[in-house]
């Protein structure tokens, strides 16, 4: 009679956390980066305000953000937001096209057919919200 082996589980803190516990960590974190950059966007008017102080700082910005304002930082977190956003997405579902035609391979035409035009939807929309975030940038 044979034993069977025990599993080989991951060692370290994914060990001790669980599976459920670090995807609601990663929950968290996404949940406090999106806050982060709502705060951001919501402080571009304070920092288009008039103060009364003069001098080099006020002139720039603030000193904060030397240079820049925050819908300048808020912009580009958001337009590196999108892209992350939509290459995973079309990983995804480039993923999920080869297995599927690994599957079933009399279907390959038809599934790539789908693949290609679902990539370009969301690569659409990335294209919209990039140049969205980049707008509001300059504004």
């Amino acid at each position: 009679m044979a034993t069977k082996a025990a599993p080989s589980w991951p060692t370290g803190r994914h060990q001790a956390m669980g599976v459920g516990a670090l995807n609601k960590t990663l929950a968290r974190a996404s949940l406090l980066l999106v806050a982060l950059g709502a705060l951001l966007i919501c402080a571009s008017p304070a920092a288009a305000s008039e103060s009364p102080a003069k001098g080099p700082a006020a002139e720039s910005g603030g000193s904060f953000f030397p240079g820049m304002t925050a819908a300048n930082l808020g912009g580009a977190i958001g337009a590196g937001l999108v892209v992350m956003g939509g290459a995973a997405g079309i990983g995804r579902i480039g993923g999920s096209a080869v297995e599927s035609m690994a599957r079933q391979p009399e279907a390959a035409g038809n599934i790539s057919t789908a693949m290609i035009i679902t990539a370009a939807m969301i690569e659409g929309a990335t294209l919209f919200a990039v140049l969205g975030c980049f707008l509001a940038a300059i504004k």
